[in-house]
């Protein structure tokens, strides 16, 4: 069975090579991901990742996923610019936050869906920790401007829940939907 990743993210495409999976094509959703008023982060990222999953007219198993960061309430995506990006780090400084990851997965007419919420605790940062991180250029392209798996490491004391949906892509819930629909992970020939 072929398989799609609605996604360009070379975070997501390492996660699932993790397990042995290697797409059959990278087809990068173009959609509007604009939060809608007054929605809350969990629908919020369930609907993206659905709406990813379905703007890919392919033939096959498509893959898409969407991640983001609450507090609270409030929504942070990828911050555009280092004055968003440190709006968003002073934000978190100090305090817990969620990372919330949906994965949706769409052969023809039938979809499989799976949400997973992380706990992460982040670190009082001090003013020299936040201006090196933000010369560091880590957080672009990352949902509330930090990657764990990079120096945003040493902010983050601890977790609670999915290491791999902080990255971007639970591979747990993954694997099994990727099961659930047919598709083979043999985890035996993973590309490291």
């Amino acid at each position: 069975m072929k398989l799609i990743l609605a996604s360009a993210s070379p975070r997501r495409a390492a996660l699932l090579a993790q397990i042995g999976v290697v797409p059959d094509a990278v087809m990068p959703a173009d959609i509007d991901e604009t939060p809608r008023s007054d929605e809350q982060p969990r629908p919020y990222v369930a609907r993206i990742a659905m709406e990813k999953a379905q703007a890919i007219e392919a033939d096959g198993l498509i893959l898409a996923a969407d991640t983001t960061v609450a507090v609270g309430r409030r929504i942070l995506g990828k911050p555009n610019d280092t004055a968003e990006a440190a709006k968003f780090l002073k934000l978190l400084s100090g305090r817990r936050h969620k990372v919330i990851t949906s994965v949706a997965l769409r052969l023809g007419d039938r979809t499989w869906q799976r949400t997973v919420v992380t706990s992460v605790k982040f670190k009082r940062l001090s003013a020299m920790e936040l201006a090196g991180y933000l010369r560091s250029n880590e957080w672009q392209g990352k949902a509330g401007g930090y990657a764990i798996q990079g120096i945003g490491a040493a902010f983050i004391p601890s977790i609670n829940g999915s290491y791999t949906n902080v990255v971007g892509l639970p591979l747990t819930e993954t694997a099994n939907l990727l099961q659930g629909a047919g598709y083979t992970v043999n985890f035996d020939g993973a590309v490291l």
